[in-house]
């Protein structure tokens, strides 16, 4: 379904008033592959300074509110450990995006993989731009190459709460640094590159993928959730269960610190939500809404089921269908109304604590803090219920057709659009879960990924790191 959708959509009614009614002068003012010098006069402060705060908003999410999150949720001879990992995730990552990933996420090439003219940076400077999703709107490209890089450092943090308390700190660095390099930026480039709405009609060609295909995916429903959570649950399968599973008590150490790191994870995502609207408009606040009202029921909606099943409500419950709901939103959060959000939030909380509370235990696979069981079963839902929320009969966006210029509103398709869904999630699943496999068996033979069992009793922030996260 060749239909060139954009990432966002921008609804049809925008642009068909804006060329309906606009003056003849007006139409024609639009410059169609404008160069530097007419994208320089194309860049609004007020979305450059948006993008440079939600850029700020999403490293918050890694560091310090992942962090706090999954720290809270080991046990205390672990905590320091899940610290670093994050933090050092996130400072590896961030070379790796300027040296290399963003050129091979966001340059042409094929399909499946950029190439490598802006390798550490090369050609990007204050006087280069990036295109938004409207015609004639202009970012600074530094502006983009941040804020995409605030994303590919937080995606590989995700994965390590599957395995947390039993991976030594090396061989996971090293295998952060493949999965970024083999999984995430061909997977950005193939569900977010294209040329942009000025150049498209002339290079209809120059797109990723699933680009192609019309995948919706706002903000990371495969990229960043299904990718992070398949990756997450082969490497809990392949490195095994923590010693004394099952038998000890391995309850979180610090429910409070789980907590504010939830609610500063919340704060964060209008960053990675809204931001990725990459304009400070209308559609910014629409994600925006999207994201605080489906978080919301989410959150609702698992406190209730906990009521019903166990006759008391938990924080840990609350925060984790809080969670979710962030999860299933970030990729309908710029296409759904505000009421579809909200359905999917309270459909969102039910299904993640299927497989967290039953499913997980049936299978008996060692999921430490839940990343399968919420970022990709949460993000699966999500991933497919966008194509239905986006269509404007049930109050949606719908997508823009950017193969003509200026872009003109597409006839949304919810079956086909739906099929196309399934299509990303599949392969996103394929190609993560497989190159992770590899990754996790190989690095395991050469290097072992695990600690002794005494190191692992210990506990990794005194046998990886030498430091204690409590002296007490």
């Amino acid at each position: 379904m060749q239909r060139n959708m954009s990432k966002f959509a921008k609804a049809g009614a925008l642009a068909a008033s804006f060329v309906a009614a606009a003056p003849a002068w007006a139409q024609t003012a639009l410059i169609k592959a404008p160069d530097a010098a007419a994208q320089a006069g194309m860049v609004n402060k007020g979305d450059t300074t948006w993008m440079l705060v939600s850029s700020a908003l999403v490293l918050l999410m890694a560091i310090p509110a992942l962090g706090l999150f999954y720290g809270g949720l080991v046990r205390s001879k672990n905590m320091l450990s899940v610290l670093m990992q994050t933090f050092m995730i996130l400072s590896l990552v961030a070379i790796l995006w300027v040296t290399f990933g963003y050129s091979l996420a966001f340059t042409s090439g094929s399909p499946y993989l950029g190439g490598l003219s802006k390798a550490f940076l090369s050609g990007v400077g204050v006087s280069t731009y990036a295109a938004t999703f409207s015609n004639n709107v202009y970012i600074p490209e530094y502006a983009f190459v941040i804020f995409q890089m605030t994303f590919a450092c937080i995606t590989p943090a995700l994965i390590v709460g599957a395995f947390a308390e039993r991976i030594k700190f090396w061989p996971l660095m090293l295998f952060c640094g493949l999965w970024v390099t083999i999984v995430y930026f061909p997977l950005a480039h193939m569900v977010w590159y294209w040329s942009g709405p000025d150049f498209l009609a002339d290079n209809p060609t120059d797109m990723g993928l699933i680009w192609g295909w019309g995948g919706l995916d706002f903000a990371g429903g495969t990229v960043v959730h299904i990718n992070a959570g398949i990756a997450g649950l082969v490497g809990c399968l392949v490195i095994g269960k923590r010693v004394g599973f099952g038998k000890e008590n391995m309850a979180p150490h610090s429910l409070t610190m789980t907590m504010i790191g939830a609610s500063m994870l919340w704060v964060g995502w209008f960053g990675f939500n809204a931001g990725s609207n990459l304009e400070a408009n209308g559609y910014a606040a629409l994600a925006f809404m999207n994201t605080f009202v489906a978080t919301a029921a989410a959150a609702l909606s698992w406190t209730v089921i906990e009521q019903v099943i166990h006759g008391r409500p938990s924080l840990l419950g609350a925060v984790t269908g809080a969670v979710a709901g962030m999860v299933a939103v970030t990729p309908a959060a710029g296409y759904a109304g505000p009421m579809g959000a909200i359905v999917l939030g309270l459909i969102v909380s039910p299904v993640c604590y299927s497989f967290v509370s039953y499913v997980k235990g049936k299978f008996g696979y060692d999921d430490s803090l839940d990343v399968f069981g919420v970022h990709c079963v949460g993000g699966i839902l999500g991933a497919i219920g966008t194509g239905i929320l986006a269509d404007p009969a049930m109050g949606g966006q719908g997508w823009m057709d950017y193969t003509v210029f200026p872009a003109v509103a597409g006839t949304f398709d919810m079956g086909a659009q739906v099929i196309t869904q399934i299509k990303a999630v599949v392969l996103t699943l394929v190609w993560s879960g497989g190159v992770s496999l590899v990754l996790f068996w190989g690095i395991d033979k050469v290097f072992g990924l695990r600690p002794s069992t005494d190191d692992e009793r210990q506990g990794l922030d005194q046998t990886s790191h030498g430091e204690n996260a409590y002296n007490t």
